[in-house]
């Protein structure tokens, strides 16, 4: 049953971005894929605090529900590290993938939800803002975010809007029972390619706290 479940959500990726995801994959096994660096402050059970070390990331904010801009984002990304940049020597240069993509519900000024997604990638801990390639694509930008306090709730299974909502509540309560005041909106972050079977894949929520 999950097994079908994995194959019918497969047939709906977009096949440009299931390429793409494999690309980069294979292109990277023979090391290990970065993640953002952390300190562990306190775990219980699937819930964490972490303590993040500043990192540089490349984003794109992107309209539609959440598979829509999940392709469309991770696309556009993608296209930045595949090459579609200019480094300082003036040439293009690919920057290897990490882990995970994270996307964050945007909303408009009226506060509807659901008006497009926010993604972004960590770049790898080798660049600095001055080192970095610029991207060609004005819809991708660069920023810095500097050390960062978040609570976590980790995950697996297949995600919808539905499950973040779900996900997200949980957290919160868990929040509210350590007295951890949230600073930001929760983040989506996932690490796996689109055909690892649900019950094998890593989802998380993650919180800034106080």
């Amino acid at each position: 049953m999950t097994f079908n479940r994995s194959l019918k959500f497969m047939a709906h990726i977009d096949p440009k971005m299931l390429w793409l995801t494999s690309f980069l994959l294979i292109s990277n096994l023979a090391m290990a894929i970065e993640e953002p660096k952390f300190n562990l402050i306190e775990k219980e059970g699937s819930f964490e605090i972490r303590l993040y070390a500043p990192k540089m990331i490349a984003e794109v904010v992107v309209t539609g529900n959440l598979q829509e801009s999940s392709n469309k984002g991770f696309r556009s990304i993608a296209d930045y590290i595949f090459g579609n940049n200019t480094a300082a020597s003036g040439t293009q240069e690919k920057i290897s993938m990490t882990a995970p993509v994270v996307m964050k519900a945007e909303t408009t000024s009226t506060k509807e939800a659901n008006n497009g997604w926010r993604m972004y990638f960590v770049m790898p801990s080798q660049y600095t803002h001055s080192t970095i390639p610029r991207p060609n694509n004005p819809n991708v930008s660069l920023r810095e975010i500097g050390e960062t306090k978040v609570a976590v709730l980790r995950f697996s299974g297949l995600v919808n809007e539905e499950k973040i909502a779900k996900k997200t509540r949980e957290l919160t309560q868990w929040m509210t029972s350590k007295n951890l005041r949230p600073l930001s909106d929760p983040e989506l972050a996932r690490y796996n390619p689109p055909w690892t079977l649900p019950f094998l894949r890593r989802n998380e929520i993650l919180i800034e706290v106080e």
